[in-house]
């Protein structure tokens, strides 16, 4: 099947074109049609299989252009990456369509988004937390929303939105076009989407939790403290002498895990930031842009990260710190091995992180095979030295110049 087999109008036909797709995924096949035709629907996929293209294109379609300054379409997400990537997609897809797209979330300054509001959108993207901050001081009119998309729907309830969620969807018309999509279903899912969905269409085009066949994953077993050393030898070297790594995502549990670590790369020679939860969005936005044109080597990040980022052509995911939840292990690597590409996923995992393991294969119902832990040395990159590289040139010339000498023998 092809996208001009799905009911699409000319000029999303060529904007798909421009992206250089012409086959659609399944989850594509199947949600595309079902959403032209308004009816509500719960779509199931695991991620980096085009669910966000799945109700962009017929959303756009159904739009077909600008009307009055309310916007007619609110999609909801969980991060301020993936409500920014779904922006992007809408830009994309929608380049030869004259509708307005704007995007909302918490981390930056307020009034620039709510000059935006007052000059008018046809899609409204957002985050559930500052969306219900500013529709509750009347900055939000929510009177001409005819359709509702949560994207992400289990990472939302996992984050604890599912209150900010009921509050938004009681501001809603009562007649509108409900989307749900969620890489995992769980059984408050099913509850949540009892409560939303009319008489949906449920499309479910992978099993629950599984993970991209195109990812290779592989695990090393390696002590706690020597994580940082295999893996600066990993992008050294590869993990299957594939050679020097390029580009890797890596996971940590913890924001500070993840500015050590960045820190601590960085000392190794390779070219690295920090994504988390306390940067700021200007950080964060900078960070990853950075990363996407090749000018980082490593992007380390929790697990604000495994949901929203689409980075094309990502070679390596690897997990740092085993996740203590098993979806979202499915999440971190479903950020490689996107679009049809191929992927790594490589886990480093110490003693007391197999049971994690362990919990993860049940979750997946497959195995993350162990494979032989390379040899690497612990090498030592002194914090002093460090700080001297940023002391002023006269800080540093005054300072002394020390030289061994011998002890001598008494």
């Amino acid at each position: 099947m092809k996208f001009n087999d799905l009911g699409l109008e000319p000029g999303l036909l060529s904007a798909v074109a421009d992206r250089g797709y012409d086959t659609p995924t399944p989850i594509q096949v199947e949600a595309i049609p079902p959403v032209l035709a308004g009816r509500d629907l719960l779509g199931g996929a695991q991620t980096g299989t085009g669910k966000t293209a799945a109700f962009v294109l017929p959303l756009l379609q159904i739009l077909r252009a600008a009307a009055g300054r309310a916007p007619r379409v609110l999609i909801l997400a969980p991060t301020r990456e993936l409500a920014a990537q779904i922006l992007e997609s809408i830009r994309t897809y929608g380049v030869r369509k004259n509708l307005r797209a704007l995007v909302i979330f918490g981390g930056v300054g307020e009034q620039p988004q709510i000059d935006k509001l007052r000059s008018g959108c046809d899609i409204l993207v957002a985050t559930p937390g500052r969306l219900l901050d500013l529709a509750n001081r009347g900055f939000v009119d929510f009177s001409q929303v005819k359709h509702l998309v949560l994207d992400e729907a289990d990472r939302m309830l996992d984050m604890g939105f599912i209150h900010d969620i009921k509050r938004i969807i009681k501001l809603l018309p009562a007649q509108r076009q409900n989307l749900m999509f969620s890489a995992t279903y769980t059984p408050d899912i099913r509850v949540l989407a009892s409560r939303i969905l009319k008489n949906p269409v449920q499309v479910e085009v992978t099993p629950p939790n599984s993970t991209v066949d195109r990812v290779v994953q592989r695990a090393f077993r390696v002590a706690k403290d020597d994580k940082r050393h295999l893996l600066v030898h990993l992008f050294q070297n590869g993990a299957n002498g594939e050679g020097r790594w390029h580009q890797a995502l890596v996971f940590t549990r913890t924001k500070h895990g993840a500015n050590r670590l960045s820190e601590q790369l960085e000392r190794a020679g390779i070219r690295s930031a920090a994504i988390h939860g306390n940067k700021s969005q200007a950080a964060r936005t900078r960070a990853l842009a950075d990363f996407k044109a090749g000018k980082l080597t490593a992007l380390v990040a929790t697990e604000v990260a495994s949901r929203g980022l689409d980075i094309r052509e990502l070679p390596q995911v690897v997990n740092y710190d085993m996740p203590h939840v098993p979806e979202d292990y499915v999440h971190r690597i479903g950020r490689t091995a996107r679009a049809g590409n191929d992927g790594h996923a490589v886990s480093l995992v110490s003693e007391d992180e197999t049971s994690l393991l362990r919990d993860i294969e049940r979750t997946m119902r497959q195995a993350v095979p162990f494979a032989p832990t390379p040899a690497f040395a612990r090498t030592v990159h002194a914090e002093p030295v460090q700080r001297m590289e940023h002391a002023s040139p006269a800080r540093r010339a005054a300072k002394p110049t020390r030289h061994f000498r011998p002890r001598r023998a008494s």
